[in-house]
């Protein structure tokens, strides 16, 4: 056996994992595709921050230092990851993707770019935005502008006195849009296909998602109405400035389509202030004109599209019967529904992922140590 447990990925949920496990005395191998601890964060938009509080995002076994604030910066989250795997003595092993696992008696077998391993349990904690999805509207390749992924955009300068369609509602498309707005370009459309549900950052002094931990176990038709209400009261009615009511409740949409609120940090100010202006869907182009599902044409400088993610696991474990038709796994966290197989970290919950994460990777790290017992 190369180890007792492999962990795929070095991420918080591989982390934190790895680090429950390690304090266990269970022997881990954690291996990740990328090149440093906290490089995922490093390379985010410039403005991100955690839309948890501080208190709400530490892993197991090590808060976060005081001095990051209440709302953390992206940089400093991969600062803390890096002070996490010291801390634990974690020292994974980069430039090695997992590409398939095979069941092997009681053990798995897992092809990587490199020689395979072997070993007698595996976590995968690859993170719920592993790949993202490319656009792919018809025409696009006719289109002269900038034409790029969120996952490509860093910050506003490049846009300044530019005309830019951000195609998404979602969190990451209403910050871009947002930090376009606050930063000089000269007009932001926002083209929404499915209508967020908006929510402040926080309720007066107390954190949104602190409140919404109960929601994670809420009925929808208790926990919508109390959250329709929250939204009248802080957030106001939105349709005035162009931007299509939700179809849905908070509790409601999640559950349904794993969408989750779009928590504001600055769209509704330039919603308020005309600087960003709702828009249909975008459909495809022609030439260097966007056509909208209502048949408006746009001529944008550039387009960004904030068309979400994939977690990127069917070549790995699709032949397993483990994920559901959007390639999620089908239960997450202490059991996958195949011996000696766990996902942490691959789900979106209210409360806060890396909250989930802190729980989820406890309760894995017990239930392995359980069965490498038995």
């Amino acid at each position: 056996m190369d180890a007792d447990v492999l962990v795929v990925g070095a991420g918080p949920a591989g982390l934190a994992v790895a680090a429950c496990l390690r304090r266990r005395g269970i022997d881990v191998l954690v291996v990740d595709r990328g090149a440093a601890v906290g490089d995922s964060w490093r390379d985010r938009y410039d403005r991100l921050h955690l839309h948890t509080p501080r208190v709400q995002s530490a892993l197991p076994g090590l808060r976060m230092p005081r001095r990051f604030g209440r709302w953390v910066a992206k940089d400093d989250v991969a600062a803390y990851l890096r002070q996490y795997a010291d801390h634990h003595g974690l020292t994974p092993r980069f430039g090695t993707e997992v590409r398939h696992l095979e069941r092997d008696g009681d053990a798995w077998t897992v092809h990587t770019d490199g020689a395979p391993l072997r070993v007698r349990q595996v976590v995968i904690a690859t993170g719920f935005n592993r790949t993202p999805v490319a656009p792919d509207w018809p025409g696009q390749d006719s289109f002269g502008g900038d034409l790029r992924h969120a996952s490509a955009y860093s910050n506003a300068e490049k846009y300044r006195d530019q005309d830019v369609l951000v195609v998404g509602a979602g969190n990451t498309g209403a910050e871009i849009a947002a930090d376009l707005a606050e930063s000089g370009a000269r007009t932001v459309w926002l083209a929404v296909r499915t209508p967020p549900n908006v929510v402040t950052r926080q309720l007066g002094p107390i954190p949104t998602t602190l409140l919404a931990i109960s929601m994670d176990f809420s009925p929808a038709w208790l926990a919508d109405p109390i959250n329709r209400f929250l939204q009248q009261v802080f957030v106001g009615d939105l349709t005035r400035y162009g931007l299509p009511a939700p179809r849905a409740g908070v509790v409601s949409q999640m559950r349904a389509t794993g969408v989750t609120p779009t928590i504001d940090v600055g769209l509704i100010t330039e919603l308020r202030a005309g600087r960003i202006t709702p828009v249909a869907a975008l459909t495809r182009f022609e030439g260097d004109e966007a056509v909208l599902a209502d048949g408006t044409r746009l001529s944008p400088d550039a387009v960004i599209a904030a068309t979400g993610y994939t977690t990127g696991l069917t070549p790995m474990v699709g032949h397993l019967g483990v994920l559901d038709d959007r390639g999620r796994p089908l239960t997450n966290g202490a059991n996958a529904g195949v011996p000696g197989l766990r996902f942490v970290g691959l789900t979106s919950p209210l409360k806060g992922l890396l909250l989930q994460i802190n729980l989820d990777a406890r309760a894995a790290a017990r239930a392995v140590a359980r069965e490498l017992r038995s």
